[in-house]
This record gives C-alpha cells, sequence and structure tokens, in this order.
C-alpha cells in the first residue's frame, strides 16, 4: 500500500480546539486559545497550531519541532533562559525541556512531534 505526500495548504486534517485554561495548572498568564489541525497521526504527529497571547507550563515527555508561520512567541527555560521566534524562525525543543511558551501576539506554527509515554 503506498501513502501519498500531505501537502499542508491542501489537507483539510482534523480540526480542533481549546481553551487551555481549561486544563488545571497549565496557564500561568493569560487566557490562550487553541486551533490545532492535524495532518498526520501515526506514530509522529504532525500538523498546524494557533494559538492567542497567553503564558503556560509546556508540555513535557516529547520532542517538538517548529516552524513559525506567523506571529511572536518566548520558550522560556526553568532556569530563566528566554528565547524570541518569529515568523520564520524554526527550533527542535527535546524531550525533557521544562519551562514555559509565551505567545505574545497571536502565533501560528507547523510542528512535528513525538511523543513519549
Amino acid at each position: 500500500m503506498s501513502k501519498s505526500v500531505i501537502n499542508f495548504a491542501t489537507n483539510n486534517g482534523a480540526r480542533s480546539a481549546r481553551r487551555l485554561a481549561d486544563m488545571p495548572g497549565r496557564v500561568v498568564e493569560g487566557d490562550p486559545q487553541h486551533e490545532t489541525t492535524v495532518h498526520f497521526n501515526d506514530g509522529l504527529l504532525a500538523g498546524t497550531w494557533t494559538s492567542t497571547p497567553g503564558k503556560w507550563r509546556a508540555f513535557t515527555n516529547r520532542d517538538e519541532f517548529c516552524y513559525i508561520i506567523s506571529g511572536h512567541c518566548q520558550l522560556i527555560s526553568s532556569e530563566g533562559e528566554v528565547q524570541d521566534f518569529r515568523t520564520g524562525d524554526a527550533f527542535l525543543i527535546p524531550n525533557g525541556f521544562r519551562g514555559y511558551w509565551n505567545v505574545i501576539e497571536t502565533t501560528s506554527k507547523h510542528f512535528v512531534i513525538r511523543e513519549y509515554d
């Protein structure tokens, strides 16, 4: 069985939306709203994500590659190191990172995630 290339621009994917404050203990500042479209989910998760401004504890137990499509965000390590990311930036958050996402202006990204149990 042959698999096809998935074009994020033309693939409808599986869409979802959530208010991050509905996850107890996650949000530190603001009321970030997330919209996600998952284009691939077969041992690896790939898609597009948008968040409104806010700050929350980063998810753990995963490696995540991100490419910022638009906006401005920061990743802040638990040691206080701040890294700014804007349109066109790409980065990897390795499994074991502890810290925060801080979305300064509404941000959209493409992502690829490998989750660990």
